[in-house]
């Protein structure tokens, strides 16, 4: 057996290629416990087959985590997934019932032309999270949600509720900043595409840590793109600011090292919340 060969923690005779997606052990296809994303040890999740302990090998006490150090919740791991998409749904629902009156009131904006003291450049900065909840008409409410069903009960699994959540809101509000900062102050923008692009960088970034197969999410992305860039009436710098903060802010949580996950994870939200506020404060002062 080659001596640089990786095997399996409890079967020190079989070499393997696979990791725990969780502790990042090696273990064998006799130790792979199928999960939401990638494979587990039997000890991370907590039994299965082939659940005995290595001789020798410690029990860890600690609860079993998701790949980015979150806790990891078996009974309804989408969870948050579920709420975003029930938020979406009520809001449009409530915009149905006042004639689209909330529209006007929560949508992006940076300077309303018809009333003064309307708009972000005027300090209603919450119309930067606000319209992230709302959408146009059923198609652009249908569209996003399915995205956001597919992209982001995967992502819930491996990054955790607080990490999942953090993320789409970083991304959301990243689209809402660069929309600000490059688009006329008079034209609104709503939606939640700019968190979806920016799960779909999450998944780019997690897919590319877990060694999977990265042209399905790559020819996507590209698709994603491509109908962005030709397609009239598309907050295009949402999408492109919402991609850049998602892809940076899952980065950051996925190599995280092990013995300083926290810090380095939220020294990255952190400074992605910063450089939105820097964004939003330049330009407001441009807009006087």
């Amino acid at each position: 057996m080659n001596d640089q060969a990786v095997c399996c923690y409890r079967h020190p005779d079989r070499e393997t290629g696979i990791r725990c997606t969780r502790c990042e052990r090696p273990i064998c296809p006799d130790c792979m416990v199928n999960a939401s994303v990638g494979f587990h040890c039997p000890e991370c999740a907590g039994g299965g087959p082939s659940s005995g302990r290595a001789e020798g090998a410690g029990r860890r006490d600690t609860a079993p985590r998701t790949v980015a150090g979150g806790a990891a919740h078996p009974t309804d791991p989408f969870l948050v997934t579920k709420v975003l998409l029930g938020i979406n749904v009520a809001i449009w629902i409530a915009v149905m019932a006042t004639d689209k009156e909330l529209v006007d009131t929560l949508c992006m904006l940076g300077r309303s032309p018809f009333h003064d003291g309307e708009g972000v450049a005027d300090g209603q900065w919450y119309r930067l999270l606000t319209s992230l909840f709302l959408h146009e008409s059923p198609v652009h409410l249908a569209f996003n949600m399915l995205s956001l069903w597919w992209l982001g009960p995967p992502l819930e699994a491996a990054f955790g509720r607080a990490r999942y959540l953090a993320l789409y809101l970083l991304s959301g509000l990243g689209g809402s900043a660069l929309s600000y900062l490059l688009v006329s102050p008079y034209a609104g923008s709503l939606g939640a595409s700019g968190a979806i692009f920016g799960l779909l960088g999450a998944t780019a970034v997690l897919m590319r840590r877990l060694k999977y197969d990265m042209r399905p999410v790559i020819a996507l992305l590209v698709l994603n793109l491509i109908f962005t860039f030709t397609w009239s009436d598309i907050a295009k710098e949402a999408h492109i600011g919402g991609l850049v903060v998602g892809s940076l802010v899952a980065f950051g949580m996925v190599h995280a090292p092990r013995g300083k996950r926290a810090l380095v994870q939220g020294l990255t939200c952190g400074a992605a919340l910063l450089a939105i506020v820097v964004t939003v404060i330049v330009r407001t002062s441009q807009l006087g």
